[in-house]
């Protein structure tokens, strides 16, 4: 089942094996950061080394303990959604980010084809921008 799939991922990602995470993409994989999103920048992400490179590299130089939490998922075929949050810690700043999160999965022959994150991107910028003014 796909939601299954989704679920080691999160695992994988939980006890840190980025390995086991890019294993479940599909090589032409699409990958979204929300709109406003500090990641959003590279929208879209095509491929595993794209989304390594410029998503789940930058999550960890720029925060401790970067965590998802799901709460729910919602299985529906070839789609599945996750409903938690994010904690975590900007390094720079100490700013703590505790943020509702949705994230759509997309699969097809036991490959996430594609993704979409929804988030609280105010909250994110918030943390950022406390970044760049400590910064300066």
């Amino acid at each position: 089942m796909n939601v299954d799939i989704i679920k080691r991922l999160y695992a994988a990602f939980a006890r840190g094996d980025a390995g086991a995470v890019l294993a479940t993409f599909d090589p032409a994989i699409i990958w979204n950061e929300a709109e406003n999103f500090p990641y959003a920048d590279g929208n879209p992400y095509i491929g595993p080394a794209a989304i390594a490179e410029g998503v789940f590299s930058r999550i960890a130089t720029e925060w401790d303990n970067f965590e998802v939490r799901p709460a729910e998922f919602l299985d529906t075929d070839d789609t599945v959604v996750m409903l938690g949050r994010y904690h975590a810690t900007y390094k720079v700043t100490g700013a703590v980010l505790d943020a509702q999160v949705v994230h759509v999965w997309r699969l097809r022959d036991g490959k996430v084809t594609g993704f979409q994150q929804y988030t609280d991107t105010a909250q994110a910028q918030r943390v950022a921008q406390k970044s760049a003014s400590k910064a300066n």
